[in-house]
């Protein structure tokens, strides 16, 4: 997964700032991200949010509207940050990212609610806290602040901590917008999030948002999140389930290694826990975690639990193309491998692998398999040792395909061993 730069240009001439999350291969589709009002595409809710769809396989971008972040332009009205959406979704669609997903948080929920209706390529639309009524904006504005804009045109206004210049033309913009219209000609699926304990947007404006929503429309609550999502699992749990409501509207995931996807095994960081990272191999995602005992979550098989299933992996396998070979009637074979440490030895390492055959053999067989499970190649690879080459960034040696070299070392060691028992 990497962070590119995807700046374009608004309806108005003036840069937009974004930021594009790419997933690994395989891709299951793209998606738009419309911030909350003064958030910015670098808000903690954004990335995280932008990040967790990416490692689903859901390219997102993530961008400022005008005025705000990097993008230039002067801070925009409701119907401005619609347009800039539109922009931002006809941009990924010229540069071959048609966005399928639309997803918006707080008042971006509402400006993508808004927007849906004039893009072709979006097919479903998620929101994240997001107001009923346009005009709870102006609820946020100090009513001196709103006093003082009305009457002099123009002023300077805090919010959020920040302070911006707002014209009076702002104001008249989100008085003239009726979400509910738009609500109710969405004809989109649409998914609902929001907390109870949103002190930002109170939960009355999801039940309004449901009601005025045509089916296919669903609600999931975000319990005891804050309208920010300011913590990380807050924001994990809301992209999980837009992934999870939105698979029926994207490709789906090959659970297979597909012509083109890296040989490579892929660890990466997920940022929840010490250790916790997100594993590729072999065309599927899985976590790999340390034990809650020396500090990890516990979420997935340890570094030694994957060596150890490649051993396991590998001597079933390579017991199955013997026995195929031979045409012994073997039912099925069970592999189990444990590790351990061993102070005091030379080898301290130890693998311990216990195989369980069903089938019709007779004691030669068995003995026959139990000597072909020492052929097996990651078996040798681990008493046998192996080399080391590391490198940045890039791969420090060009290598063949790790799963046809695999696959060719197996029938080397049944062949080997064929030959030397004949």
């Amino acid at each position: 997964m990497t962070t590119r730069v995807f700046d374009f240009p608004s309806a108005g001439g003036y840069p937009l700032s974004g930021r594009l999350e790419l997933p690994d291969p395989p891709i299951r589709g793209w998606a738009l991200l419309a911030h909350c009002f003064t958030c910015g595409k670098d808000g903690l809710a954004a990335i995280r949010i932008a990040r967790a769809l990416a490692r689903a396989g859901v390219g997102t971008l993530r961008f400022d509207f005008a005025g705000l972040g990097q993008s230039g332009g002067p801070l925009g009205g409701f119907a401005a940050d619609m347009r800039d959406l539109v922009t931002a979704a006809e941009a990924m669609e010229a540069a071959g990212m048609p966005p399928g997903l639309l997803v918006g948080h707080s008042l971006g929920g509402a400006a993508a609610i808004a927007a849906a209706g004039e893009l072709h390529m979006v097919k479903a639309v998620a929101t994240i806290g997001s107001p009923f009524e346009i005009t709870h904006l102006l609820h946020q504005f100090d009513p001196a602040d709103v006093a003082k804009i009305e009457a002099q045109g123009e002023a300077e206004a805090t919010l959020a901590d920040r302070v911006f210049v707002v014209r009076r033309s702002f104001f008249d913009d989100l008085r003239h917008h009726d979400q509910a219209a738009r609500i109710a000609a969405l004809r989109r699926p649409l998914l609902i999030m929001h907390s109870p304990f949103d002190k930002t947007v109170p939960i009355d404006a999801a039940t309004g948002i449901f009601n005025a929503a045509k089916h296919p429309k669903s609600f999931v609550s975000l319990d005891h999140a804050d309208h920010l999502l300011s913590k990380p699992a807050d924001a994990e749990y809301a992209a999980s389930v837009i992934v999870g409501w939105g698979s029926r509207y994207l490709a789906p995931a090959p659970e297979t290694r597909s012509h083109g996807q890296e040989g490579d095994v892929v660890a990466e960081e997920t940022g929840a826990g010490r250790f916790q990272v997100a594993m590729r191999a072999g065309g599927i995602r899985f976590l790999a975690d340390e034990p809650e005992s020396v500090g990890g979550l516990g979420s997935g098989p340890t570094p030694y639990d994957l060596v150890a299933a490649g051993l396991a992996a590998c001597t079933t396998m390579t017991l199955r193309l013997y026995a195929d070979g031979k045409a012994w009637p073997v039912e099925r074979i069970r592999t189990a491998v444990g590790h351990m440490k061993q102070d005091g030895e030379a080898q301290p390492d130890l693998f311990t692998r216990t195989i369980a055959i069903e089938g019709a053999l007779d004691e030669t067989q068995r003995a026959r398999l139990l000597e072909i499970a020492a052929r097996c190649p990651v078996h040798s690879t681990l008493t046998r040792g192996s080399r080391m080459m590391t490198g940045f960034d890039e791969p420090p040696i060009a290598a063949a395909d790790p799963v046809e070299a695999h696959v060719q070392a197996m029938q080397q060691a049944v062949t080997t061993t064929s030959q030397s028992v004949a």
